[in-house]
């Protein structure tokens, strides 16, 4: 048997990085899995994958910034395979930007990605539980820097410290229902958007890996397959009753000082 038998999960932004492996991961646990992102290219790559792995899949267009499409990938899901019992919202921009060049533009892409198009997301999802009188799961991913972070995140940051809100907000809301609402406060991880932010906004070249593996404590990055394992565990009925925990996966300790 596996954790996550016969559910139904929609990963949001779940064509990379942690998404795809949280997809991959829900599969191998026994789900049906539907994977959400604006470029068809991975998206459709992935399913393929699944679906060659003897999983079922499929592929939904959404652009999470667009809240009619964060709703509408809820409700594509909902018209493939009857229900939602699982939501992942995995998207996110880490686009750079500190309190002084920040443009509204930038805070508001931010916004829209990071906070609006999850907040929708569950809006959808929770509804076609409640409508059917069944419970449900909701991890959301959010960041480490969602307790402060480093300067040059904080559009970033502020929108995804909304979205560590949230979380609590919603699942102490719908507790009662049975839908249970976690979050993962993720840490530094190597993943293929990683990549491309340290080189396009740090000048990061080949060895970025190596060297911020020499920087931390447990001598590597996160990988998001591990990152996937927890997300399945917390998205199964094994996870208990914890409902409106915004969990630290990170190997740096808050509030420890050297």
């Amino acid at each position: 048997m596996g954790l996550l038998d016969d559910r139904v999960v929609l990963v949001n932004g779940g064509s990379q990085g942690v998404g795809a492996a949280v997809a991959r991961a829900a599969v191998r646990a026994g789900a049906v899995v539907a994977v959400s992102g604006r470029r068809a290219g991975p998206g459709e790559a992935l399913v393929a994958e699944l679906t060659a792995a003897g999983g079922r899949a499929l592929y939904v267009r959404a652009d999470l910034s667009d809240a009619e499409e964060a709703k509408a990938a809820v409700t594509e899901v909902v018209r493939a395979f009857g229900r939602i019992d699982c939501l992942v919202n995995s998207a996110g921009l880490t686009s750079r930007g500190t309190l002084l060049d920040t443009t509204p533009e930038l805070f508001d892409a931010h916004v829209a990605v990071n906070l609006r198009g999850p907040f929708f997301a569950m809006q959808a999802a929770v509804a076609d539980m409640l409508a059917r009188g069944a419970p449900g799961t909701i991890v959301n991913i959010i960041t480490s820097s969602a307790h402060g972070g480093q300067s040059f995140l904080a559009p970033y940051v502020a929108a995804k410290a909304g979205l560590a809100g949230l979380t609590r907000n919603a699942a102490h809301a719908h507790r009662w229902d049975r839908i249970r609402i976690n979050g993962l406060n993720i840490g530094w991880t190597a993943t293929e958007g990683e990549d491309a932010t340290q080189r396009a906004f740090h000048g990061a070249g080949d060895d970025w890996r190596e060297q911020a593996a020499a920087r931390l404590p447990m001598g590597r990055l996160g990988r998001p397959d591990e990152i996937a394992d927890f997300v399945v565990l917390l998205l199964s009925d094994r996870s208990g009753v914890v409902t409106g925990s915004v969990i630290d996966w990170d190997q740096n300790v808050l509030g420890g000082l050297d």
